[in-house]
């Protein structure tokens, strides 16, 4: 398996290559030259399988230079701290299934590829030598996430940014109070979207790339793609066993990552498996626009208590417009090139492919926090501000097949919201209970790209003979 750039300007790559670069030196996203499928007979197969079975399997597909045996003790290694058995659990609650994937280290969704992505890099690493300097943006759990992959880890340091006062008090503090020496956390005066620009910024003058042995952890990497590609297959066989032939997911997504991720386990699977994905967006709505007028449009990031979907400018949706576009690379660069000087693009052209796939909705802040409340009331059942929006969406948009819910954060870190909604704090594990009595660490800086391009300077790994 060979990777190219969605704009088509590198030569086609092995996944280890793929892997180290993160963003394409083009400047587009990394996408394998053919999506994999499977047969139903293979799916009777993985029937049985224990999620790290079946990501051995799923890997496989799309990773053909490192050995079997060595990619099944990354993945063993990478999920053996996860407080459930099965990795990702799913539970039924009333009319829908709810899919569990806060029971990693940090308590979000992004564990279940970071931690995998941390034992990857090593591994490389380890073979090639050298060093790296993980760089990225986080909206909120990404970055806590990324850091505990990767703290104390030889041979790489990781800066990521945050958006200053707008994650959840405890999505911070996760990420400031690891004092590792590797770990450097940068809080910027602006939004995401002002954090991640500056990230691409940086990516993208590959002089400094180079000197400084950058990589990536946010979801431009396509690593980070496929280790969520897991999740979706293990769930939907979970239903199958119960005779469902037929299911969707509601995702509540902002960023595009990891909905997208649905989009190729929907590819991999016989036809009909996943039939729809419900794509759930908070007030910040450009993605749900897209999809019922074919308007993505920037406006102005609206902050709310689901901070992880407060994004304007959604990465991933590149990797989805390619495939629009039937793999044309000058179509999809002219389209971002308009979109990087308009903020708009008319793409009601792909309107009738694009419900092939997807369903939208958007959910208010009031929808929100009742959601919550309603939910809570009913099924005893505590979702934190995300999934709710993906709940609400997934109760609006429901056909009569199934629907799985990614719930994608522990409600105990975002403890306003669901003091308001249910007028008390949910339950604390303790790994966060602890947190307000560590010692904190983090550079605030103005949303300037040499602002952060110095203080990445002053504290990188250099490679010998830099």
């Amino acid at each position: 398996m060979r990777y190219i750039s969605t704009r088509g300007g590198i030569a086609p790559l092995p996944f280890q290559d793929a892997l180290m670069m993160g963003l394409a030196r083009d400047g587009g996203l990394l996408v394998p030259e053919r999506l994999p499928s499977v047969s139903e007979a293979t799916l009777e197969q993985w029937q049985r399988f224990s999620y790290q079975q079946l990501a051995l399997e799923l890997l496989s597909l799309f990773i053909d230079d490192i050995g079997r045996q060595t990619l099944n003790e990354l993945i063993e290694s990478a999920y053996a701290h996860f407080d459930h058995p099965q990795v990702t659990p799913m539970r039924r609650q009333g009319e829908l299934f709810i899919l569990e994937l806060f029971h990693g280290p940090t308590l979000a969704f992004k564990d279940v590829a970071l931690q995998l992505l941390g034992n990857l890099f090593t591994h490389v690493l380890g073979q090639r030598g050298g060093c790296m300097n993980i760089l990225g943006a986080t909206s909120g759990d990404t970055g806590s996430a990324a850091i505990a992959g990767v703290r104390g880890k030889p041979g790489i340091n990781i800066f990521i940014l945050h958006p200053h006062g707008r994650t959840s008090p405890l999505q911070a503090l996760q990420m400031t109070t690891v004092l590792d020496k590797n770990v450097f956390n940068i809080a910027v005066r602006g939004s995401f979207d002002d954090a991640q620009a500056i990230v691409k910024t940086l990516f993208n003058d590959l002089a400094f790339r180079d000197r400084y042995c950058l990589g990536a952890v946010n979801s431009i990497n396509w690593a980070r793609i496929l280790a969520q590609v897991v999740y979706y297959v293990f769930s939907y066989l979970k239903l199958r066993g119960l005779g469902h032939r037929s299911v969707d997911f509601a995702v509540p997504t902002g960023n595009f990552g990891d909905i997208f991720a649905g989009f190729v386990a929907k590819n991999l699977l016989p036809r009909g498996c996943i039939q729809r994905l419900i794509l759930a967006t908070n007030a910040n709505d450009i993605l749900t626009r897209f999809v019922k007028r074919g308007d993505y449009s920037r406006s102005q990031v609206i902050p709310t208590s689901s901070p992880s979907m407060d994004i304007q400018i959604a990465s991933n949706f590149e990797r989805y417009l390619y495939y629009l576009h039937d793999g044309d690379s000058a179509a999809l660069r002219a389209d971002m090139e308009q979109f990087a000087q308009s903020g708009c693009l008319d793409l009601s052209r792909f309107r009738a492919r694009t419900a092939e796939d997807f369903r939208s909705h958007s959910v208010s802040e009031d929808e929100t926090i009742a959601t919550i409340s309603e939910f809570y009331q009913k099924h005893a059942y505590l979702l934190d501000p995300h999934t709710a929006v993906g709940v609400r969406a997934a109760m609006a948009c429901r056909e009569e097949r199934p629907v799985i819910c990614l719930a994608t954060a522990h409600p105990a870190k975002f403890v306003a919201s669901v003091q308001k909604a249910i007028g008390r704090e949910a339950p604390m594990p303790p790994q966060l209970a602890e947190l307000a009595h560590r010692e904190s660490r983090c550079e605030v800086l103005d949303a300037d790209v040499e602002a952060v391009r110095n203080f990445v300077v002053a504290h990188a790994l250099q490679k010998p003979g830099s």
